[in-house]
């Protein structure tokens, strides 16, 4: 197997199950999923945060991004609010419950990430693989590439 077969292996299995320990963690501790957590926390860092916005950061479909922000609201933690600037969209709020949990569910996220992601490495292979994983993120997204249709 080629170096670069070996480090795509290695990210994709790595992530999934980073992803799954983080959900799991989150999910007995604060009852959310591991996007949920992610909605909320890009929700909740944006002064102006719509449908859209969310979809592009996370990459996913406006339509899927909706369902979850759909869920989101029904669990009290979102709230949809009419965007001044264009009549039709709404802009993104977190709720004070959703504030509350967003609060109190953090520090078991950034425990988790501890653990799993920088527990195992030095400091300074922690800055390499950020700087590294920055780069990579960086020329995707200038490219446009990698994301979703429909």
């Amino acid at each position: 197997m080629s170096d670069v077969m070996r480090v795509f292996s290695d990210l994709v299995r790595y992530e999934t199950r980073l992803y799954n320990v983080v959900g799991e963690r989150l999910r007995a501790e604060h009852g959310l999923t591991a996007s949920q957590f992610e909605f909320l926390r890009i929700i909740g860092g944006r002064d102006h945060c719509r449908v859209g916005d969310l979809a592009h950061e996370v990459a996913i479909t406006v339509g899927a991004t909706s369902k979850g922000v759909d869920r989101l609201e029904a669990a009290g933690w979102v709230a949809r609010r009419p965007n001044p600037e264009n009549r039709r969209s709404s802009l993104l709020v977190l709720t004070e419950a959703g504030r509350r949990l967003l609060d109190a569910a953090t520090p078991a996220f950034e425990d988790a990430l501890g653990t799993w992601l920088a527990g195992p490495l030095t400091g300074k292979a922690l800055e390499q693989l950020a700087s590294a994983v920055a780069v990579l993120r960086k020329h995707m997204e200038d490219e446009r590439a990698g994301l979703p249709t429909g």
